[in-house]
């Protein structure tokens, strides 16, 4: 079976003023001769490592089940930073949204053969990470046409940006949830309640026009279960 690249850059935000490194994954057959689909993920790192990105994309590739794309993984430096850039009240948080549209995306389409449109660009993120991704999506939709949301942090917030949101059939959006979600400890130490939230949060987008897939599956907050359904939203989100 033939494997993909993974490879290593830097890139300086002025929005967050920090320097990034930033993983990508290049499928098997890559060439900068074809423009390809992208999927950018927030809790970069811990889908290369815990999600095990690269062996996931590759298997795909090989049986021809998906779409061939461009992987990027955004690293956050700390379990506060982390929060202050994907919570929708953190104060980075907007911040970080802008760096996607206005410095990350621009520095992609310069650097690497992709495909300019938003349905041919994803943003994924488990957990807080989802969230964030789900508000980039509401943010640009213009720009980013889908989502990949793995148990993600559902607040009141995050329900009246989802309520006031009107532009849904530009977007399609993959949500999980696992069954056993009940029961959450937050890096604050409280605990939540995921399975009830991310209900709720089901209950408004099934109603839209936004093209859109929902389950709940077997299993609690960690990426046991999570990296078992990347392939899944793969191949939903980029059907060959």
């Amino acid at each position: 079976m033939n494997k993909g690249k993974v490879d290593e850059f830097k890139l300086y935000s002025q929005q967050l003023q920090e320097e990034l490194n930033i993983l990508v994954y290049f499928p098997p057959e890559y060439t900068p001769f074809h423009e390809y689909p992208i999927c950018i993920a927030q809790d970069g790192k811990d889908y290369f490592q815990l999600g095990r990105i690269a062996r996931t994309l590759d298997e795909l590739n090989y049986n021809l089940e998906i779409e061939p794309f461009l992987f990027f993984g955004i690293p956050y430096q700390s379990v506060t930073d982390r929060r202050k850039k994907y919570h929708p009240d953190g104060s980075k948080h907007k911040q970080y949204l802008l760096f996607l549209t206005n410095e990350f995306l621009p520095f992609v389409e310069k650097t690497f053969p992709v495909q300019k449109n938003a349905f041919s660009r994803a943003l994924a993120g488990d957990s807080l990470a989802g969230t964030a991704s789900l508000m980039g999506a509401l943010y640009s939709p213009k720009i980013f046409g889908k989502a990949i949301l793995h148990s993600p942090l559902v607040d009141d917030i995050v329900l009246q940006n989802v309520q006031q949101f009107s532009e849904w059939e530009l977007l399609n959006i993959y949500h999980v949830i696992g069954k056993q979600e009940t029961e959450v400890k937050m890096t604050d130490g409280k605990i939540a309640d995921f399975l009830t939230s991310n209900r709720k949060l089901h209950e408004r987008l099934k109603g839209t026009m936004a093209t859109y897939f929902y389950d709940e599956i077997e299993g609690n907050h960690t990426w046991k279960y999570w990296q078992k359904d990347l392939k899944r939203a793969f191949k939903k989100l980029f059907p060959l």
